[in-house]
């Protein structure tokens, strides 16, 4: 157990450097999460005969990911990052790897950012190609839930979004502290446990969007969960009674949302 404590002592978070440029963990882990999502997506195409032309498939795979990465570093910006006022009037330099002439990656990233960008983009595809949103939404998800566990595990690689102080006995040393290792909850709450539940009803659903709200609500609540042995963002701390923080208050707001929508598609008042 004592290992384990100190596993950031002992771990060394560059993979691999190819001249100047280090490749870190944390970059691999979020490339392996994009690659399984679309893997496993298009898994579950084949296995349960899904009817949906490859080529559209795959054209809209290019639309998400693009949304996805666009959604999750500008809502970094706007909610999280304490420069928002620079980047909105540097707009190049959003996407600018390096710091003073030095490559250090693109770090700052937000969830729910990305999950507009998501939904943007993929509403933008459907209108394009006439395809249904909530019909491609039930795939995407099946691979956003499995791909999930790999962005949070380069998390913990990468020492960010760290958990709280703590004594419990897997706690590790963060800086000399003990915290809960609260990627790794998240991992397994918002990835692993959301995924399985997804798989398990995916041949019952009753329309189209059922999975995909699904998850909306099952993330939100997980994320929730984990915020309580999550520490809040130090740019940003506490929203609220030492209790409240950003990613609880996005996720109750997302939650709510995708409750009102299934309610009304439940009761085909909302056209799919």
């Amino acid at each position: 157990m004592e290992q384990w404590q100190n596993i950031y002592s002992n771990f060394e978070p560059i993979a691999f450097s190819i001249g100047d440029i280090s490749v870190h963990w944390y970059g691999i882990m979020y490339a392996l999460a994009l690659l399984s999502a679309i893997v496993v997506a298009k898994w579950f195409i084949n296995h349960d005969k899904i009817q949906i032309n490859q080529d559209i498939f795959d054209s809209y795979i290019w639309w998400a990911e693009i949304g996805v990465i666009l959604g999750a570093r500008l809502g970094y910006i706007i909610f999280y990052d304490p420069n928002t006022t620079y980047y909105l009037t540097h707009p190049w330099q959003i996407f600018n790897p390096f710091i003073n002439g030095e490559f250090t990656g693109i770090s700052g990233m937000s969830y729910h950012g990305a999950v507009i960008g998501f939904i943007l983009a993929s509403y933008l595809f459907c209108k394009k190609n006439k395809v249904s949103f909530f019909f491609l939404a039930d795939i995407a998800v099946l691979g956003v839930s499995a791909g999930y566990v790999f962005g949070r595990i380069g998390n913990f690689f990468n020492q960010e979004l760290v958990g709280r102080t703590t004594d419990v006995p897997w706690a590790i040393y963060v800086d000399g502290i003990l915290r809960h290792p609260s990627q790794l909850y998240e991992a397994i709450l918002e990835g692993i446990v959301i995924f399985i539940i997804l798989v398990s009803v995916r041949k019952y659903k009753s329309f189209d969007g059922q999975l995909a709200l699904l998850y909306g609500i099952l993330y939100s609540l997980a994320r929730i969960i984990a915020e309580v042995f999550r520490q809040p963002d130090i740019q940003l701390g506490f929203l609220y009674s030492n209790w409240l923080t950003m990613g609880m208050l996005q996720s109750g707001f997302f939650a709510l949302l995708c409750m009102i929508i299934y309610f009304l598609k439940k009761k085909n008042k909302l056209i799919s």
